[in-house]
């Protein structure tokens, strides 16, 4: 099968998943994680109306930016655990830095905003499983993060962002799914914090119903990867999409 046509049935059970939850599909924003993936497959999914991509390695993405800089109208995101280091190379190259879940990594996007003189949207990640080795902020840690952005200028938090544990059946992830939307509840709700990213190629339909506006799908998409990254992780490393 084409990285097109199963694009188009990944878009067919986006759309179904909304309307069953009473949703406008419009609503949701189909992120295609394309780590480890060629700029020639991600050139098929553009010319099948794919806009928006996620990559988690800095390096791998700025090498596939340079590679399909024709295409100006690409939306890149930033879906894989940003080391301090690397956030003057990500700043302005991305719409939005999904992985923030630091004091220190908001600051240092701040500053580097400034620097550059733009405003960098970024996702609080969430480590609503309370996993030893995934990335994110505790639950009981957003308040803290998200009073230490009310100080940023060049920085604006758009929303929350979680990566569950991987279960066999994809209704087991919907407790995670409804933790991070209850979560959002407590501190100002879709209006203070309305973008929800979570859900994945295995249970993005169960994210939808549960109230995702972003969900990040790269093997029903792309098929099963066969490359190494091209840029060694460095632990906790989270995953983008699975």
């Amino acid at each position: 099968m084409s990285v097109a046509e199963r694009l188009a049935r990944v878009r067919e059970s986006v759309a179904a998943a909304a309307r069953r939850a009473g949703r406008d599909p419009r609503e949701i924003c189909l992120v295609a994680v394309s780590k480890t993936h060629t700029a020639g497959e991600i050139r098929q999914a553009h010319e099948a109306g794919q806009r928006v991509f996620g990559e988690n390695y800095v390096q791998e993405m700025l090498a596939k930016q340079h590679e399909l800089e024709d295409l100006d109208d690409i939306a890149w995101h930033l879906i894989g655990h940003l080391q301090r280091n690397k956030v003057r190379q990500v700043v302005g190259r991305v719409v939005v830095v999904e992985t923030v879940d630091s004091q220190r990594l908001l600051l240092e996007l701040d500053k580097r905003g400034a620097e550059a003189g733009r405003l960098v949207d970024v996702l609080l990640q969430v480590d609503v499983a309370s996993e030893e080795t995934k990335s994110g902020c505790r639950p009981d840690e957003l308040g803290g993060l998200l009073e230490a952005a009310r100080s940023c200028k060049s920085l604006r938090v758009r929303g929350l962002m979680a990566i569950p544990p991987f279960e066999a059946e994809p209704e087991e992830s919907r407790k995670h799914f409804r933790a991070l939307r209850e979560l959002r509840a407590r501190h100002g709700g879709s209006e203070a914090l309305p973008v929800l990213s979570m859900g994945m190629s295995s249970d993005f339909e169960v994210a939808i119903e549960e109230g995702a506006t972003i969900v990040r799908v790269g093997t029903a998409i792309f098929g099963v990867r066969s490359a190494a990254s091209a840029e060694p992780a460095s632990p906790p490393v989270p995953r983008g999409d699975e």
